[in-house]
């Protein structure tokens, strides 16, 4: 099996999701095995006394986005499995807020958050190379929009890279700057 798919059409997915997968380098499973490595590497960055640190109010904290990649990665990935074996049933919306509100990630190690998104990973690339070269093409309904299996397996790695961007970004580059600060 081990079918990389190619990028997909803009007819795949919802628009929201074009930045993300456009941002996604090809063979599409190799960058997501690759991509594991990054985060560890990011997460392993992060002081232990700066875990819990906001780049601004209302914002989440490092362990909350890392929450809501797994928790986002785990929706997308059941979505794509439920299409790949034709399941037609609608996938409604989720509430990536009231997810992070309700996951418990901000009370938990960053190192254990990194260990379980090591973990799904391993599991979604696993699933996606299980997938024959067919299955890819196969639509279902998340969110009131139309997926195909590929699309919703580069919108992981687009969404991955997004949150792993702005970790680097906005808490790793503003943490530091604001402890020179003080």
């Amino acid at each position: 099996m081990s079918h990389t798919p190619g990028r997909p059409g803009s007819d795949e997915y919802a628009d929201f999701y074009g930045s993300y997968i456009a941002a996604v380098k090809e063979p599409l499973l190799d960058t997501l095995e690759a991509e594991a490595g990054q985060w560890r590497a990011l997460l392993a960055r992060v002081p232990r006394e700066r875990e819990g640190y906001r780049y601004a109010p209302g914002k989440w904290s490092v362990r909350e986005v890392v929450g809501h990649v797994i928790d986002a990665e785990r929706m997308f990935a059941a979505r794509a499995m439920a299409f790949a074996r034709g399941d037609r049933s609608h996938y409604p919306s989720f509430d990536e807020n009231l997810y992070a509100a309700n996951s418990g990630a901000d009370r938990r190690p960053l190192a254990g958050l990194a260990e379980e998104l090591a973990a799904v990973r391993r599991s979604t690339v696993l699933l996606l190379r299980s997938f024959e070269e067919d299955t890819w093409n196969r639509r279902g309904t998340a969110s009131g929009y139309e997926f195909t299996v590929r699309s919703l397996a580069w919108i992981i790695a687009g969404h991955s890279r997004h949150h792993r961007g702005v970790v680097a970004e906005r808490y790793l580059r503003a943490s530091a700057a604001q402890a020179q600060q003080q």
